[in-house]
């Protein structure tokens, strides 16, 4: 049974920093996504982050670029979300999930933590 748990959530200031973490718990193969999603207030779910667990290879939207980085421990099934330069416009909901296809397209994950909140204040 796969179980994704995530940490690492709370309040900062604008342009301040925080750090993420997602284990994806009994899940055996790297041969697959793993992702950082964030959902704010009246918005629809977005992705952040994705890594494809068994290269490395990751992607972001232009609104995190250069401010959020997606890392991995491969042996632990774990990402890391490190987010800086945080304004309010990140606030809400982020969501870590696994299992998602080579792509690492939202509808392809079928594991998702219960999320952690993030909220920025200006």
């Amino acid at each position: 049974q796969v179980q994704v748990v995530e940490s690492g959530g709370g309040s900062v200031q604008s342009g301040g920093s925080l750090r993420l973490s997602c284990e994806a718990s009994g899940y055996t193969s790297q041969k697959h996504c793993m992702g950082w999603f964030r959902q704010g207030r009246g918005k629809e779910r977005e992705a952040v982050a994705t890594m494809y667990m068994m290269d490395g290879t990751s992607s972001y939207p232009d609104s995190v670029k250069g401010r959020f980085t997606i890392s991995r421990d491969n042996g632990k099934n774990m990402v890391f979300l490190q987010m800086d330069s945080l304004t309010p416009e990140d606030t809400g909901m982020y969501y870590c999930a696994a299992g998602g296809n080579r792509y690492c397209q939202q509808v392809t994950f079928p594991f998702w933590g219960k999320g952690v909140q993030v909220t920025v204040s200006s």
